[in-house]
């Protein structure tokens, strides 16, 4: 696994557990800083890829 699929599919675990019902409020508000945080990294790396894909294709050109 990617480190960018690692870090949505670690998004994903904390939003599972973010929708449970028993979840203490303190929890909550840390488990999502950490998932806005894993997806602003995942984030930054697609735009990161993408800027190397316009630059590939530029030199195509």
């Amino acid at each position: 696994m990617s480190e960018f699929e690692a870090k949505i599919q670690k998004a994903k675990e904390i939003l599972e557990e973010l929708m449970k019902q028993d979840i203490p409020l303190a929890k909550s508000v840390e488990l999502y800083k950490e998932g806005m945080r894993l997806l602003k990294e995942a984030q930054k790396m697609l735009e990161e890829a993408k800027m190397q894909v316009q630059i590939i294709q530029k030199e195509e050109q």
